[in-house]
């Protein structure tokens, strides 16, 4: 539900918005205390913000720090930082430490585990950081790593908050306080729960309450870590426990404060652990929770409760108990009749408890950190102990040389357990290990006890289990102690091990039997150290939350983590993605052509993991088959609608969930199911209430068999009225006394899988029923083939995106837009000091070359970017991928190589994407994208991009623009291309111009005029008349179809409107007789007599505009002038149907080399006189080529032609439906024009072949001769005379122009 967290962000938010204060400005300088400082001018009083000075230490300071003692408790929520004022020192990195007192430090860590803060890079501007959660604190301490190089540590501090007043109560292990609720029990559907608590134990019960009925809330630590228990109810019935159980943090035994909060609306809930909020939905049926009489804080005194026996009570401090409003705390302090407190229950917080030990640790954070302390030289027994806790699987832990040179002794980390090392002069090492699992994080101590004849290692106080080694040993104890590491700049003092250096912490350090005190050392006034950490723990668990995905196993160290993905089935640096197709669909798309048993993840990188199939490989399709363990058909009998029989179709390995991924991601699903009876009912009728159905996908009923449709409660026969009786939908339903059965298969699958078969009509005497389901089976992937057309500039809405700490995006995109945002998603910024700190994820097209993937996990906005070495606003489909995890973020589209940026080792992905995710556009509909999405997958899951376009205004199911609409006005051939948003008129493939392609293209002619279109070269015509040879009736060479369109008007016969030539005999022509007639002329092919045809006898040279139209498909002509009817005729059988080799379009006049056709020759002459326009042959328009082209090779204009339309007739050609127009020519009419390169790679070709065939017949001749005894000289033979002269002036006359016309006196 999203009520819930909408409502939790706007408390929190309006809360943090008032609690951004200036503290430190308000207290005196006193409060600020330093390591060291330099001189008086820049001692820690002048570290506060904006102050003119600034804090330097002193040089030799190497780990300085600035404290702040607040006058009173706070909650701090941002930070700021300066350099010295006026100069050039400032800090560039630094540790933000807090307690509530001045000897217990916790640092603060960023989201991945990050414990350094970015610093100045002047010594003016401020540099602030909003926490990611608040902390509560009194004391303050900034720590600097790193400053400028060359330069001094400069500091100026403030800390944004407010007062933080507390009420608290403590726990001895032994005490509760309750809680007794007004009415003596309580049911609600909404719950609010906080507290803050503080403890040195791991294993504590906090809060527990339950109810009669079973429901009960239960929040523990336990192993340091906190856990959350809740059970609204469970269901009998169902067989559905409601018990829900979530476990947040780690290492929560560190004396500091942590804040718990908990919100419940129904079966939603918040859980939030210091700032990370867990958001789960419970287990059951039920929303309420109803509990009996009170709820306990602390533990549990009374023994009624025995399911908590084994909880130990809490030992530690609470404060601040607020239960739905009510402040627990307060009335407790009243002594309010509905509290008590059992055992010794007290209203403040001791430092220590009596069972307690003195809590004070010291860090080794970095690889030069180390501490030395004295010890009782030449002591004939060693005994050392101390505590420690660590992550790393390695790390020197304790180093010692013996007196005299006698030996030394060393301990180490590795894999989990302690390394002990004995080395005497002279002698055999002594090795040996102790302890496991060592490195978890927690605290282990160890006890060391060397004597002369034994050595006894006591791990973690178990001193009934200790290690023990006898061994004679010469112990002479030295002086010096050396705990972490030993450095190179200790080397020289004896410290020579080469164990890698200890990342962790350590506290009560015993050496020779006494307590070292770290005070001491930490003043400098015992022993020695570097770059330590005092009174402080700075570790953390890098594996919680565990960000390793998909089961992945979480290792880590003190500066990352790692995943160990084997045998989970994903790989990547989260084990995010998944090593398997999605369905056997993508196995046949791999090459795979063998049916067997294969392992899909239908989700990807999805929840649902992956399992086997069977996959049936086919010509054209991959089925995806699961088989069910219910394979047989089975009986039923003894059932009623009041105790129906449920049958449980249970699948081999699979939950319903894990199937249901498979139909959701299918093009098509199946599964087959039958219903046989003998006097028992199915459905009845379509009115009445069924007595059996099916249940599908999400457990939801379905009362229609196999076979019909969706909601008609029908059966196959129903649907074509076949049943066995008429007055039935179903056979089963006539409920005669003989074996009927209905049958068939289900094919809706949103419906699918079948889960269970529920039958309610058995009881009668003789009735039974047997059913039997088919194995579920899908193909095709129609995910990837959802899609959606945004074509206004408006959005599709879909929930928040809640990807954890992996994401990724895949999806399609066709556009013709140079821009425009795919998706969006954001987080709420509005309460933020720095709207750059807002979460968010968009991917967009930024240019016609590029793609770009931003986002912000809380560190400010970065961008990747891909650019394409080829335009994305082509209008083709290409496919987008984005994904960001913890390691890296990277992009790419189509084919490109990945581009990658790589992650800070301690970075940490937290996408808090409050708002919808909007696909489309930006929020408020800001920079839109105009075109066709699908395919759109988020972390597997498939967004139904066709379901809320249906819903949507301005976005369209599938890809169809605005040419897809019957309001396109595109005319006269017109190509509409797709702009999505709006659309316009191609108009070079039609022989008019303007917007619409609506404004006709004329031309006047005068006496003598023409226009030639060349449409081949003479070397491509030849190279194509081979070709025909070679491969007879080519399309490419050949027409079969010719579609001609133009209008006229003229006053002078005769004249030839048109004329098509070619280099074989074949033409077309379209002239005005001396009469006027109107006539077309055919020449196909050798037939002697060409097609004519008088297409208008009236004299049509009237002076007026007239329009035609001639289309002809092989042997069928369509002809049509002005509004006379169509006139269809056909060309004789024994007439060629190819128009072979054309060669030159001719209007107004035919000026040809070649031979001339007397017919047309003789009204070729003086020529046209007067207007032609629309000029359009086969998607050629050669008068809008020779009135619009300044330079085109393929058209000629002699005389004068002046654009001008003339009166002729506008003509409209709509775009219709090719199966509505009968003018429509097939998708293969060819469209002639030069084609000088493919001419050219023809010509090659046919030069190549004839010379090998000149070559063959030239080693042919010599071979001839050779054998027929012809002699052999190296005189010159003669060359033989031609024996066709004729035929060689004839080639020669070929060059000639050869024009037939007749001159003005004939």
């Amino acid at each position: 539900m999203e009520i819930l967290p909408i409502l939790l962000l706007g408390l929190s938010c309006c809360s943090g918005e008032r609690c951004k204060e200036a503290l430190i400005e308000q207290e005196y300088s006193s409060a600020l205390r330093a390591s060291s400082h330099y001189s008086y001018s820049y001692s820690p009083s002048y570290g506060k913000l904006y102050t003119r000075g600034g804090w330097s230490p002193q040089i030799s300071d190497r780990l300085p720090w600035l404290q702040i003692n607040l006058s009173q408790r706070s909650k701090i929520t941002a930070i700021a930082t300066q350099g010295t004022y006026n100069s050039y020192d400032w800090v560039t990195r630094y540790l933000f430490l807090y307690g509530d007192r001045p000897d217990n430090w916790k640092p603060f860590y960023q989201q991945g585990h990050n414990w350094t803060f970015a610093g100045n890079r002047n010594s003016d501007d401020v540099v602030r950081h909003e926490l990611w959660r608040p902390v509560l604190a009194r004391s303050l301490r900034f720590v600097a790593i790193s400053w400028r190089p060359g330069r001094y540590v400069g500091l100026r501090v403030e800390v944004y908050g407010c007062h933080y007043d507390s009420d608290v109560v403590s726990f001895d292990g032994n005490s509760s306080l309750s809680y007794q609720f007004e009415n003596r029990t309580s049911r609600t559907l909404f719950d609010s729960i906080s507290f803050n608590f503080k403890t040195m134990v791991q294993d504590g019960l906090l809060l527990h309450s339950e109810g009669q009925e079973g429901d009960y809330m239960t929040v523990e630590l336990q192993g340091a870590k906190l856990l959350f228990h809740l059970n609204l109810g469970s269901s009998n019935i169902h067989s559905v426990s409601g018990e829900t159980s979530i476990k947040l943090g780690s290492f929560l035994n560190d004396q500091h404060w942590h804040m718990v909060e908990i919100e419940r609306y129904g079966q939603d809930v918040n859980f939030t652990l210091d700032g990370q909020v867990e958001r789960l939905h419970t287990n059951g049926d039920f929303d309420h929770l109803d509990l009996d009489s009170m709820i306990f804080f602390g533990g549990l005194i009374t023994t009624e409760r025995l399911r908590l026996v084994d909880k130990p009570n809490f030992r530690g401090c609470v404060e601040n108990i607020l239960y739905n409003n009510i402040s627990v705390i307060d009335l407790a302090r009243a002594r309010h009749s509905q509290t008590q407190s059992l055992g010794d229950v007290r209203f403040h917080c001791p430092r220590f408890f009596d069972k307690d030990r003195p809590y004070y640790p010291i860090t080794f954070p970095t690889p030069a950190s180390f501490i030395q302390v004295p010890g009782l030289p030449l002591q004939n027994q060693l005994s050392v102990n101390f505590t420690f806790r660590s992550l790393d699987t390695s790390g020197l832990l304790l180093f010692s040389n013996f007196s005299e040179g006698a030996g030394w002794l060393e301990m180490g980390l590795s894999e989990g357990q302690i390394n002990i090392s004995f080395q005497q002069t002279g002698k055999k090492r002594l090795e040996f290990a102790a302890g496991y699992n060592l490195t978890d994080g927690h605290w282990h101590s160890v006890q060391l006890l060397a004597r002369m004849d034994s050595v006894v290692v006591v791990i973690d106080e178990k001193e009934d289990s200790p290690v023990r080694i006898n061994h004679a040993l010469r112990v002479q104890t030295g002086d010096q102690y050396y705990f972490g590491g030993c450095p190179s700049s200790v080397r020289n003092l004896g410290c020579f091990s080469n164990v890698s250096v200890f990342h962790g912490c350590m506290q009560r350090i015993h050496v020779d039997n006494y307590l070292v005190d770290l005070e001491l050392v930490k003043r400098r006034k015992l022993g020695r150290y570097a770059e330590m950490l005092f009174n402080t723990c700075g570790i953390t668990d890098r594996c919680t939350p565990n960000l390793c995905e998909h089961g992945g196993i979480c290792l880590q160290t003190s500066e990352n983590f790692v995943c160990d993905c084997e045998r989970t089935g994903y790989k990547g640096p989260t084990c995010h993605n998944s090593l398997y197709p999605e369905s056997c669909d993508g196995y046949k798309k791999l090459g795979l052509r063998t049916s067997g048993n294969y392992t899909i993840d239908p989700d990807g990188s999805g929840p649902s993991r992956p399992f086997t199939v069977r996959c049936t490989m086919t010509e054209h399709k991959a089925w995806t088959i699961v088989y069910h363990l219910q394979q047989y058909e089975t009986k039923v009998i003894g059932s009623s609608l009041e105790k129906p029989f449920v049958g449980q179709i249970k699948y081999y390995n699979n939950t319903e969930e894990e199937i249901s991924a498979i139909t959701l991601a299918a093009e098509y699903c199946e599964q087959s199911l039958s219903f046989s009876c003998y006097r028992s009912r199915l459905l009845n009728s379509p009115a009445g209430l069924p007595f059996s159905w099916w249940l599908g996908r999400g457990s939801e009923k379905h009362f229609y068999w196999g076979g019909a449709s969706p909601g008609s409660q029908r059966c196959a026969c129903g649907m074509d009225r076949s049943c066995t009786d008429p007055k039935y939908y179903c056979n089963c339903d006539a409920d005669y006394g003989l074996w009927k059965s209905d049958q068939g298969l289900l094919k809706y699958k949103e419906d699918l899988p079948v889960t269970k078969v529920v039958v309610g009509d058995t009881f009668r005497s003789g009735s039974e029923a047997r059913f039997n389901v088919g194995p579920l089976r899908c193909y095709g992937d129609g995910g990837s083939w959802n899609t959606a057309s945004f074509v206004h500039g408006n959005y599709l809405t879909f929930p928040s995106f809640t990807p954890g700490p992996s994401a990724d995006i895949s999806l399609y995109f066709k556009t013709t837009s140079s821009s425009g945002v795919f998706l969006e998603n954001s987080g709420h910024w509005r309460f933020l000091e720095d709207s750059r700190l807002r979460n968010f994820i968009r991917l967009e097209l930024k240019s016609e070359m590029m793609v770009a993937f931003s986002f912000n996990v809380g560190d400010g906005p970065e961008e990747l970017q891909v650019e394409s070495v080829t335009p994305l606003n082509d209008d083709a489909w290409h496919f987008l991928e984005a994904e960001i995890n913890v390691k890296f973020a990277r992009l790419r589209v189509d084919e490109l190589p990945w581009r990658v940026r790589q992650a800070p080792p301690q970075s940490y992905v937290s996408l808090k994407l409050e708002k919808p995710l909007f696909v489309g556009a930006a929020e408020y509909r800001l920079d839109a994208f105009f075109g066709c999405l699908r395919g759109l997958k988020m972390n597997g899951e498939i967004l139904n991009l066709e379901r809320e376009a249906n819903m949507t205004e301005g976005v369209n199911a599938g890809c169809v623009g605005q040419c897809s609409s019957s309001e396109v006005l595109c005319q006269n051939g017109g190509r509409c291309v797709e702009r999505y948003s709006t659309y316009t008129c191609d108009c070079n493939s039609s022989a008019f111009d303007g917007t619409f392609c609506n404004k006709v293209i004329g031309g006047y002619f005068e006496p003598g005029t023409y226009v030639r279109y060349g449409f081949q070269s003479p070397f491509t015509a030849a190279a194509n008349t081979f070709a025909n040879m070679m491969v007879p009736l080519s399309h490419d060479f050949n027409s079969t179809s010719e579609e001609i369109v133009f209008s006229f008007k003229t006053s002078q016969p005769p004249s030839v409107l048109m004329y098509i030539s070619s280099y074989s005999r074949d033409y077309l022509a379209v002239i005005i007789k001396h009469d006027g007639s109107l006539v077309l002329r055919y020449q196909l092919g050798s037939f002697p007599n060409p097609y004519t045809r008088i297409l208008v006898k009236e004299n049509i040279a009237d002076g007026k505009a007239h329009w035609v139209n001639i289309t002809r498909q092989d042997r069928e002509i369509y002809t049509q002038v002005d509004e006379y009817p169509i006139v269809r005729d056909r060309i004789s059988l024994w007439g060629d149907k190819n128009f072979d080799s054309p060669r030159s379009l001719f209007l107004g006049r035919v000026m040809e080399v070649g031979v001339l056709d007397p017919e047309i020759q003789r009204f070729n002459t003086p020529g046209f006189t007067g207007c032609l326009a629309g000029v359009n042959f086969n998607g050629i328009a050669p008068l809008k080529v020779a009135l619009r082209t300044d330079t085109n090779r393929t058209v000629e204009v002699l005389g004068e032609l002046v654009e001008s339309n003339c009166g002729a007739i506008p003509i409209i050609l709509s775009s219709v439906l090719d199966e509505e127009d009968p003018w429509a020519l097939q998708s293969e009419t060819p469209r002639f024009g030069y084609d000088y390169l493919a001419g050219a790679i023809i010509g090659v070709i046919v030069a190549v072949i004839l010379f090998t065939i000149l070559a063959l017949l030239v080693l042919i001749f010599l071979y001839y001769y050779r054998h027929k005894g012809s002699y052999h000289t190296n005189e010159a033979k003669p060359l033989e005379p031609s024996k066709s002269p004729k035929h060689t002036s004839l080639k020669k006359d070929q060059n000639l122009p050869q024009i037939l016309e007749e001159t003005k006196t004939e």
